[in-house]
């Protein structure tokens, strides 16, 4: 029987992150916060939902964030085997998004990134999984029907938000966030990465 080998494979990394609880209170009162001095927001792909201005890295908050998360940041650089003494990785941006029942985000991408990110500090059931969608063209323009779909076939892949779950993947890939099918609030924290050459 032949062996299937995934050349050109798009990974997507998950962890739950361990003894989150406390930081997303902590995260969570800072994005309520940031919410509250700007009601507005700001417009990118979300649809009805609020979307946060980059949050200060300086700041307390998004620091002790950025140390719960660097270990698999690390790993996820590890993996790929990235060259880190030419290269320094900088988180570019962040933000928060809020989406109540009903809101949802659109399809895109973070092209300019190396990896982008998801992190959930709520995450109520049913309140809009992250699908992911094939990013060659080929199989999008021409494909046989399958069956059902599996990790071969599929031409999109979902995941569901859990409160505590970081979600990596390639900034290249096209995403979107199904709607909000509950009454309570799913809170996001994005991020971009890149790796930039040193000068």
């Amino acid at each position: 029987m032949p062996n299937p080998n995934l050349f050109f494979s798009t990974p997507i990394w998950t962890e739950k992150i361990k003894n989150y609880k406390d930081s997303n209170e902590q995260i969570y009162d800072y994005i309520k916060n940031l919410q509250k001095k700007d009601s507005q927001g700001i417009v990118k792909s979300n649809v009805k939902g609020w979307h946060s201005k980059n949050f200060d890295l300086k700041e307390k908050e998004p620091q002790n964030f950025i140390k719960i998360i660097s270990r698999q940041i690390e790993s996820v650089i590890t993996d790929m085997d990235w060259d880190i003494k030419n290269q320094k990785t900088k988180i570019t941006n962040m933000w928060a998004i809020i989406n109540k029942g009903g809101a949802a985000n659109a399809r895109h991408h973070h092209g300019n990134s190396s990896l982008s990110a998801a992190y959930y500090v709520r995450a109520p059931k049913n309140s809009g999984d992250i699908v992911f969608y094939d990013p060659r063209p080929a199989p999008v323009y021409s494909h046989p029907v399958s069956n059902k779909p599996n990790y071969l076939n599929a031409m999109q892949h979902s995941i569901s938000p859990l409160e505590g779950l970081l979600v990596m993947f390639p900034g290249y890939l096209d995403h979107s966030v199904n709607e909000n099918l509950s009454n309570e609030e799913r809170i996001v924290i994005s991020f971009n990465i890149s790796l930039l050459n040193h000068y």
